[in-house]
């Protein structure tokens, strides 16, 4: 294992001309010398934290979008393009999530290795998205076992850059592979528990149709996949109906979505008898605060699951997955 900050020799081969007898070339290997920390762009904290797991002490990773921030909103700034100007490595989620940075993303590749962590995933199995034709729902990491073929994207991706690295990150990214089983093990088990009248979750944004798939449960957002147009009264007042004809009695919020339509529905819905209540705030397309559980991806997902669970009347450990959640 090597420490942080230590030179990774790589040899190159140059072929010096011999002037010797039978004029024969012979090689001679030279060290060319590159250091770690490998310097590591990723656009989304769950990006990120991938990125972190299989790099290990051998990256220096910069997440561009931190706490509360939309994806589908963020625009870069000068100081971020000079960032991934300068990276070895950049990593995005794809699929469209990062929107407003697609040329820069394409400009940036043509001089920088620049890997969507998606693009393993067979587009059979993604969901489609129904505001845009042609486009898919951007949110893969709400299925624990989906997120984890990014891992392999990002091993591939470090070892290409660093061949003498690429045990090493194999090493870490099976370790962590074998976490997220653990994590969507979890999942399965306290979803599991919520009564099948109370299987309805309606969120800010529909961020968690790859959740609501994979762990069986329905699925509603007050706003589309997309972030860039708010909900409208059309769409609310529909909401407002099938909540009270279905006894909805718990929405949730969103750290990166404002909750003005999700006020309009609760406000809807009481004024034709049905109390419904906030049953949390869930991170959807960011994740906590950083250095924080919650500001991981395995934190990310316990949070979500657990506060889903315990608002509709399911059963879940206290603590969470392994009893570190601070809420």
């Amino acid at each position: 294992m090597r420490n942080r900050g230590a030179a990774l020799l790589l040899l190159a081969l140059s072929i010096a001309v011999s002037l010797s007898a039978g004029g024969a070339a012979e090689p001679e290997l030279v060290a060319l010398e590159t250091s770690y920390p490998l310097d590591v762009v990723a656009t989304t904290g769950m990006v990120g934290d991938v990125v972190r797991q299989v790099a290990g002490h051998n990256g220096q990773v910069h997440v561009l979008m931190g706490e509360e921030v939309d994806p589908h909103l963020y625009r870069p700034t000068r100081a971020d393009i000079a960032r991934m100007q300068r990276a070895d490595i950049i990593f995005y989620n794809g699929l469209h999530l990062e929107g407003r940075m697609g040329d820069t993303l394409v400009q940036l590749a043509r001089r920088r290795p620049v890997y969507a962590i998606t693009e393993l995933v067979d587009e059979a199995i993604l969901l489609d998205d129904d505001e845009y034709e042609g486009a898919f729902d951007p949110h893969l990491w709400m299925d624990v076992r989906l997120w984890m073929k990014a891992v392999e994207v990002v091993v591939t991706a470090l070892s290409e850059l660093d061949p003498a690295g690429a045990e090493e990150y194999r090493v870490n990214a099976d370790s962590y592979v074998a976490e997220l089983a653990e994590l969507d093990a979890y999942v399965r088990q306290i979803m599991a528990t919520i009564p099948r009248g109370r299987r309805v979750l309606v969120t800010a944004h529909d961020a968690f149709g790859y959740f609501g798939k994979a762990y069986d449960i329905e699925v509603i957002g007050v706003q589309g996949i997309s972030t860039e147009s708010e909900a409208g009264l059309e769409e609310i007042n529909s909401l407002v109906a099938y909540i009270v004809d279905t006894g909805v009695s718990a929405v949730f919020a969103e750290t990166t979505v404002p909750d003005r339509a999700l006020t309009a529905v609760i406000e809807g819905a009481a004024a034709r008898g049905q109390q419904v209540r906030i049953g949390g705030e869930l991170f959807s397309d960011a994740m906590g605060p950083a250095g924080s559980y919650e500001g991981t991806y395995v934190g990310m997902i316990d949070h979500n699951a657990t506060t889903i669970v315990r608002a509709l009347g399911g059963v879940a450990p206290e603590g969470g997955f392994r009893g570190r959640l601070s809420r």
